[in-house]
């Protein structure tokens, strides 16, 4: 009785909070579906549903495009990351080499830097090494930008695993790549799954920095296309939510494929054996 009541107290608590987080992606997908002239003066739930605004996103813009750059800017970003992170993690966990602690120490240092503070450096930095205005040089930032928390989050799962387990592999004659990628690897699958799906979120949606690096239109991620759908004076708001409707699907997917590995991996730690 008492965990029906506990149950029923927590389901009314949350409702309110998940019904206020799922509203703006309900109006948006509503509003994608409507006509234009209803936007701001018709009711909420529209009385015509029309699929001309996803027809508009895909050709306007040239979507799928700008959609593909997208997916293999964020999987090529997504997988380097996971190998510096990982490789980097393990070292920093696992390993004693000299100035362990004090490397550490300065690339957690990165992450107090603001990303909008280093953008004249960064973009000074590319123009010099003649990566400026290329998708290389935007994954160059990407990955080096993100490594260092991606590798703080990789350390604090590989420091959950006991030192007696890489001993054992050790004894038995593998050598430390080996220990890392079949013994190691195959137990921090919650933390590699935190990391993709951090990864993936900043990245996919990631916009001053890749306006800022590209200035060729067809190399452009989605995000900073679809910004371009808001005018001065007017905006197709029904174009606008399709497309935002559309780049919201690759996200969802992933989620939804890694939820059960993030979820484990967010309470990993949480109960102490």
């Amino acid at each position: 009785m008492n965990r029906w009541l506990g149950k029923s107290f927590a389901t009314f608590v949350l409702l309110p909070f998940c019904l206020l987080m799922a509203f703006p992606f309900v109006w948006m997908l509503l509003t994608s579906l409507r006509e234009q002239n209803t936007i701001f003066n018709g009711p909420i739930i529209p009385r015509k549903f029309t699929g001309v605004a996803y027809k508009d996103a895909w050709t306007s813009i040239d979507f799928p495009l700008h959609f593909w750059n997208s997916v293999w800017i964020t999987s090529v970003t997504v997988i380097g990351v996971l190998i510096f992170a990982t490789l980097s993690g393990y070292a920093f966990a696992k390993l004693d080499f000299p100035f362990r602690n004090t490397l550490f120490v300065l690339l957690l240092t990165t992450l107090m830097m603001p990303s909008t503070a280093l953008i004249i450096p960064l973009y000074l930095e590319l123009k010099s090494l003649g990566l400026l205005d290329s998708q290389a040089g935007l994954l160059v930032l990407y990955i080096s930008g993100s490594a260092p928390f991606a590798m703080f989050l990789m350390r604090a799962f590989f420091q959950t695993l006991p030192d007696e387990l890489i001993e054992a592999a050790r004894v038995d004659g593998g050598s430390e790549l080996t220990i890392f990628r079949r013994v190691i690897l195959p137990l921090t699958r919650p933390g590699i799954a935190t990391v993709v799906i951090f990864q993936f979120l900043s990245t996919w949606n990631e916009f001053l920095i890749a306006n800022t690096v590209l200035r060729n239109t067809d190399a452009l991620p989605l995000q900073p296309v679809l910004f371009t759908l808001m005018g001065q004076y007017s905006t197709n708001w029904p174009a606008l939510t399709a497309g935002l409707t559309l780049s919201v699907v690759p996200v969802v997917i992933v989620y939804v494929r890694m939820q059960r590995q993030f979820v484990a991996g967010m309470m990993l730690g949480a109960v102490k054996n």
